[in-house]
């Protein structure tokens, strides 16, 4: 039998894969289970958990579905390399203001993590050989 915590998960996986333009049988496929409880999840209600490990369970499904969408986003702006696109001035104006301030507000929420989480950015830093947060 699942857990709330994997149930939630699992729900906004199924979510986020609907989102994408996935149908029913090929999220049923890749997550190995049946079209039925795809379905089931998509009806579910998005009502907050009651419990408090419930919300955790629900907090930490939503923050790992916006991450998968972040990196699929980063994703398409490389392969899209903006940089490199013939436009006109307006819109290379446009795009470079909105890549300099998403980047700013990745940035906050990159430090922000590391002050949560210092041994997690340590040793990810530390295996990738990248320098360390300047504080």
């Amino acid at each position: 039998m699942s857990t709330p915590t994997e149930i939630a998960q699992r729900r906004a996986t199924v979510r986020h894969l609907a989102q994408t333009g996935a149908s029913s049988r090929a999220i049923a496929a890749q997550l190995g289970i049946g079209k039925d409880t795809v379905l089931r999840d998509l009806a579910a209600p998005d009502a907050p958990p009651a419990t408090p490990a419930q919300r955790i369970a629900h907090r930490t499904a939503q923050t790992e579905s916006a991450m998968s969408q972040l990196s699929a986003a980063a994703q398409a702006v490389d392969g899209a390399q903006p940089a490199y696109a013939v436009t006109d001035p307006a819109t290379a104006a446009r795009w470079h203001a909105e890549l300099r301030a998403t980047a700013a507000r990745l940035m906050a929420h990159a430090d922000a993590f590391a002050d949560y989480y210092p041994s997690a950015t340590e040793c990810a830093t530390a295996s990738s050989g990248a320098p360390g947060r300047r504080t």
